[in-house]
């Protein structure tokens, strides 16, 4: 996500950065350099022009002059401008309304509408526990409504019965009164697209609108369409009126221009993103947390939501006793791995945290391949329970068994081996010192769930955190050598976190290289 602009960006505050003093030419050359970073973006041009003009204003004036770290403070008023950009505060979707809150979703052909809803339906129902209806107005495209049935049965929620013949307007009402009858909180309303704006759709848009009187009208946009997802919120909110805007495929977007200029061309929020293809990959659009990917100053408050939500409490309360007993067996290993799958893969955890977007080429280097999570897990699994109990039965005809197993090498098994043996001996060593597991990893992930978003947030403002933009001094936790630090409460990755933790899962000791 962002990744070219991030790259550009970084390139130009190192400049500034690596500066004791700051001249006004200075300033000049590097607003030419992030304007140009901008148009290449694909970012909206006047926009691009107000953004460059409000920085100047800002960086030329006396507030960098007498800064101690001039550089710095134009990075900071580069953070902060961004943060304009994309909408001062995040804007969830608005339920404040009698049951059932009618939610309808617009947008053209192929732009992941139908499974937008289904991945915001999914999202109400389970995290703010909402019982909801999913209803597809979808009659042109061949299909459509029974691709929605099929996701609401994955997904478990309910759709409206499809009966033939019915016209969108009807299906509209219908759903309503389904809803209002079946004691339903939301009802999503997902309308047919076309190839291109066109009168007849816009038409159909607004005879839904008024039939079923939406609460929240949301466009789903591709954001790799760029500028044209402008002009197609402009078209659309001119003629049907849009609430908010939901921006598909993310994480394929290098470039980010649409994000970056919803806002502020049309004056409508960005309130949620699609990050990938699965039924869970949707996030809540925090424009602050954006511009911190951005600036590549990482995003901790993200990764520990996923965290609260991927990591099962009960069972990671569990393993911390175990290992404060200094019991730490392979199955346990295969359970961290599992989470660490969970959370995006070491190459989506590091994309979160400050300062590694900079060690990306060392990172691409020391070849951090998350299919290893998978091929550990599938080494692990070719045993039998009693040898993943008792790894040092594993000798060497039971390694050539388990190698052929997994298809791997006899020497990724013992790589695997001696990878827990450390680990094993570490969480020993902290098992004696009492109390300095449960600093180290936060207890293994058992205090995931106290963990508040919102206080780290805070931290964040206060500048005791990155994103604070008084840049890092090692967050609380492990991860020593990257920038900072695992905010308390992580999982325990394996062969991530502080002193002397051993190296990454397949990568064998951590040294520098």
């Amino acid at each position: 996500m962002f990744e070219s602009l991030s790259d550009r960006l970084s390139g130009i505050f190192d400049k500034l950065t690596g500066r004791g003093a700051l001249s006004e030419n200075d300033v000049n050359e590097a607003m030419r350099e992030i304007r140009r970073a901008l148009i290449e973006a694909d970012v909206a041009l006047p926009i691009v022009r107000s953004f460059t003009d409000k920085i100047r204003n800002r960086a030329v004036g006396a507030e960098v002059v007498k800064s101690v770290t001039p550089g710095q403070m134009v990075v900071k008023i580069v953070h902060d401008q961004l943060v304009e950009m994309l909408g001062s505060d995040s804007q969830p979707i608005d339920l404040n309304a009698p049951a059932p809150v009618p939610i309808m979703m617009v947008g053209l052909q192929g732009s992941g509408k139908t499974t937008t809803t289904a991945k915001i339906a999914r999202r109400l129902s389970q995290r703010d526990k909402r019982k909801v209806l999913m209803a597809s107005l979808d009659t042109r495209r061949p299909a459509a409504q029974e691709q929605l049935k099929v996701l609401g049965e994955q997904n478990d929620i309910d759709t409206l019965p499809i009966v033939a013949g019915q016209g969108p307007v009807e299906i509209a009402k219908r759903a309503m009164s389904a809803a209002k009858l079946g004691g339903y909180d939301v009802v999503l309303l997902d309308t047919a697209g076309r190839i291109h704006i066109d009168e007849p759709l816009m038409v159909e848009m607004a005879e839904v609108k008024s039939a079923a009187q939406p609460h929240e009208i949301l466009l789903v946009a591709d954001s790799l369409t760029g500028q044209d997802a402008v002009n197609l919120a402009k078209s659309f909110d001119e003629r049907v009126g849009i609430t908010g805007i939901a921006l598909t495929r993310m994480d394929g977007d290098g470039r980010g221009g649409a994000a970056l200029s919803m806002q502020a061309v049309t004056g409508k929020p960005v309130k949620l993103i699609g990050t990938g293809e699965k039924s869970d990959a949707l996030e809540d659009f925090h424009p602050k947390r954006i511009a911190d990917r951005i600036l590549g100053m990482g995003d901790i408050v993200s990764l520990v939501e996923k965290a609260s939500e991927a990591i099962d409490a009960e069972q990671a309360a569990k393993m911390a006793k175990k290992m404060q007993k200094g019991h730490f067996d392979l199955e346990d290993l295969a359970e961290q791995l599992k989470q660490m799958e969970k959370l995006g893969g070491m190459s989506g955890m590091m994309g979160m945290l400050p300062g590694v977007g900079k060690m990306k080429k060392q990172i691409e280097a020391a070849n951090i391949d998350d299919k290893v999570f998978k091929r550990q897990i599938a080494i692990i699994q070719s045993m039998t329970p009693t040898e993943r109990r008792k790894p040092d039965l594993l000798k060497a005809s039971r390694k050539k068994r388990i190698a052929a197993g997994s298809g791997v090498q006899v020497a990724e098994v013992n790589k695997l081996l001696k990878m827990h043996r450390q680990m094993s001996d570490m969480m020993k060593a902290m098992g004696k010192k009492k109390g300095m597991l449960g600093k180290l990893m936060g207890g293994m992930g058992g205090g995931m769930p106290d963990v508040d978003p919102k206080q780290l947030e805070e931290m964040a403002k206060s500048g005791q955190m990155p994103g604070g933009m008084e840049l890092p001094k090692g967050l609380p936790g492990g991860l020593g050598g990257l920038g900072g630090g695992m905010p308390p409460g992580m999982p325990g990755l394996p062969g991530l976190g502080g002193p002397k933790l051993p190296g990454l899962p397949g990568m064998g000791k951590g040294k520098k290289r």
